[in-house]
């Protein structure tokens, strides 16, 4: 009875094993792309701020979308977050002070600050991006941090966007912790995070 058991043990722990490096070679795959592509909105995912300044994944993803937006001055762009716990402000409208502050003007950004997930980030931006824009095919660039762009890109295709990525840096002091979690945050988005 024993031996079975750990046979079980140990078939379950194969299997964790083996997703676990399918599933981080996907992660880190999707990090490296950039993308050419011409798109309708850029959406800037919200990550954690200090009272109402920017965490350091934060202002990675914020740099690479000023970049890309300067480069791009018709693309409108969609800043993404709410508010949350020992937060002051929702992070939506500290990012969109940061764009602000950075030289992109006010008319280009479409405030979401709502939501608390990332499911929720790119479901209620493209109920904002709807207000303004009725065609069904929506092509989305989405700046987060490079571990993120993954599970990001899975979600958007649910809803029914057409995602690309811009991948921004991981701060090095959260670079382990980010792609171990994001491999939990992976799979509940494969079992949980649907339309």
């Amino acid at each position: 009875m024993k031996t079975i058991i750990y046979k079980i043990i140990g078939i379950v722990i194969l299997i964790i094993l083996i997703s676990f490096i399918i599933i981080e070679i996907l992660i880190i795959n999707e990090g490296r792309k950039t993308t050419q592509e011409e798109v309708d909105y850029l959406i800037i995912l919200g990550a954690r701020l200090y009272g109402s300044i920017p965490s350091p994944s934060l202002q990675e993803r914020l740099k690479v979308a000023r970049e890309y937006l300067i480069k791009n001055e018709n693309t409108k762009v969609v800043v993404s977050g709410g508010q949350g716990i020992n937060e002051d402000i929702p992070e939506a409208h500290a990012m969109e002070r940061y764009l602000v502050d950075k030289g992109i003007k006010r008319d280009r950004i479409i405030v979401e600050d709502r939501s608390t997930s990332t499911f929720e980030n790119l479901s209620f931006s493209l109920d904002k991006i709807k207000e303004v824009d009725s065609r069904e095919d929506i092509r989305v660039l989405i700046a987060t941090n490079r571990y993120h762009i993954f599970r990001s890109k899975l979600i958007a295709k649910r809803l029914g966007m057409t995602p690309f990525g811009l991948p921004a840096d991981i701060p090095p002091t959260t670079l382990l912790k980010s792609y171990i979690r994001e491999y939990f945050a992976v799979i509940k988005s494969f079992l949980f995070d649907r339309m």
